[in-house]
């Protein structure tokens, strides 16, 4: 009777909802399965080995923007709407563009193989595996976007799942019977991702029938040149830490700080999820002017992510104790800042999103630069000076940084195009933001004095049971 009633309220909820589940359901899924497994290879793998995973992945995170110009990210999405009546030839002309890019670049790296080895300080086979990932993966990038996009939401759940149990399930098996374990953990992962991606390669060709067009491609080199510097910024604040943690005190300690850092990122799997599901939303309230309800929907999207934010905050320790075996624990002083900081990625966001429908991507690049460069010198410094941990704490003063100068560019925009309509509550903002920097120092402290800590949580549950109903009315207005 229980699942014929859930089927019944199923059934009954309009498509945009649906999507929403099921988009947060794949969301959810595929970061969860990717979380699940990191217990599993921290004690199946040394935290050298372990460290030299974390590091190859935070350079394919960075090169990968380069490499591919990033171009399934924000200029796919507004492609889709400018060339809306010619998908099919847009995406498969922008694949073959990403395509061509990443083969020159993997011609320069040939041709001055030595230099780029010291650089990366990875091996060539390391880097040819990179490579091969970099040309394929974004074909998968393009369909799920477009899938999103269209509300097309059943093929898009299958995929996840697929893609979600076969990495994990091929990168397990590999590590448990090679010798080389890092070696193996990278082959693993990129076996699956280049499989897919061949797959859905072939497919956006059969169906565009175009690798060149002039207009397009000169749309998205236009769009996007400007956006490199911000994409490749965010990936600096992301992973430029684990990379200089890895050089100056050691690959052992990118691997403790890997894992912290990622525990701390899983309140973003529902942040992220939201902002998604927001973004087209966003773009047809924006074209339809109705500012009012942009400014209610963010403003919950802001009240959610400070609710996760102190909920990670709370069970630091547990969750370390859960991902990782005993040699990781002196990472739990990261947690409480990066959740932070993930919150401010949620804030920022915001505020970038307006930018892209402006289409403003040159503004967007300064804000982000200074905001990179900035990390990296406080890294150099602090790093060297207090060790690991340091690199928690430069990550939020970055990204609060990140937050307000994409706030300033906002109020530009909203100035020149809205008439000064707010869309976005700063003051709000801004209030939650005071309110959560004092939980994180409270947070730090309750780590040292478990009983009280645990007092705290079960004072916060019992909070939360007693505002459910404001809680659930919230929930409502956003499904709506």
């Amino acid at each position: 009777m229980m699942r014929k009633r859930l089927l019944v309220q199923y059934n009954k909820l309009s498509l945009g909802v649906k999507v929403s589940l099921w988009f947060t359901f794949c969301n959810f899924f595929q970061k969860g399965i990717s979380m699940l497994s990191v217990p599993i290879f921290t004690r199946m793998m040394t935290t050298e080995e372990y460290g030299g995973f974390s590091v190859y992945q935070s350079w394919y995170s960075i090169l990968t923007i380069i490499v591919t110009l990033n171009l399934f990210a924000g200029v796919y999405n507004r492609g889709l709407i400018k060339y809306e009546l010619h998908k099919n030839e847009f995406t498969s002309a922008i694949q073959g563009l990403s395509s061509l890019v990443t083969i020159l670049f993997f011609l320069i790296y040939c041709v001055a193989m030595p230099l780029w080895i010291r650089v990366f300080e990875l091996p060539s086979v390391y880097m040819f595996i990179m490579f091969i990932e970099m040309l394929f993966t974004p074909a998968y990038s393009y369909w799920s976007a477009r899938q999103r996009f269209e509300y097309k939401y059943k093929r898009l759940v299958i995929a996840t799942i697929c893609f979600s149990l076969a990495s994990p399930s091929v990168g397990i098996l590999a590590v448990l019977i090679a010798h080389d374990k890092a070696l193996a953990r990278i082959l693993s992962y990129a076996i699956v991702q280049i499989a897919f991606g061949v797959f859905f390669s072939i497919y956006i060709i059969v169906k565009g029938k175009k690798l060149y067009c002039k207009e397009y491609w000169r749309y998205a080199i236009v769009f996007n040149l400007p956006l490199i510097p911000h994409y490749l910024s965010q990936i600096v604040l992301n992973q430029a830490d684990r990379i200089m943690i890895s050089r100056i005190v050691g690959p052992g300690e990118a691997a403790i700080y890997s894992v912290a850092y990622n525990i701390s990122l899983i309140m973003s799997l529902l942040t992220n999820a939201i902002n998604s599901a927001f973004v087209p939303s966003l773009y047809n309230c924006l074209k339809e002017k109705k500012y009012l309800r942009i400014k209610e929907i963010s403003t919950y999207v802001i009240l959610i992510a400070a609710v996760v934010t102190f909920g990670a905050m709370l069970f630091g320790p547990e969750l370390i104790y859960i991902f990782a075996p005993e040699q990781y624990y002196g990472a739990i002083g990261v947690i409480p800042p990066v959740a932070l900081s993930v919150f401010f990625i949620a804030v920022y966001a915001l505020f970038v999103n307006v930018e892209f429908y402006f289409e403003k991507t040159k503004y967007t690049m300064y804000v982000s630069v200074c905001g990179a460069v900035i990390n990296i010198v406080l890294n150099w410094i602090f790093i060297n000076k207090y060790g690991y941990i340091a690199a928690g704490y430069t990550t939020v003063v970055c990204y609060v940084l990140f937050a307000i100068g994409h706030y300033l560019l906002y109020n530009y925009l909203n100035r020149k195009y809205l008439n000064n309509i707010s869309i976005i509550r700063g003051k709000f903002i801004f209030m939650v933001s005071c309110i959560l920097m004092g939980l994180m120092f409270l947070t730090l402290l309750l780590y040292k004095y478990t009983y009280i800590r645990y007092i705290v949580i079960v004072v916060v549950i019992i909070l939360g049971i007693h505002e459910r109903k404001k809680m659930l009315s919230i929930f409502n207005k956003i499904k709506s």
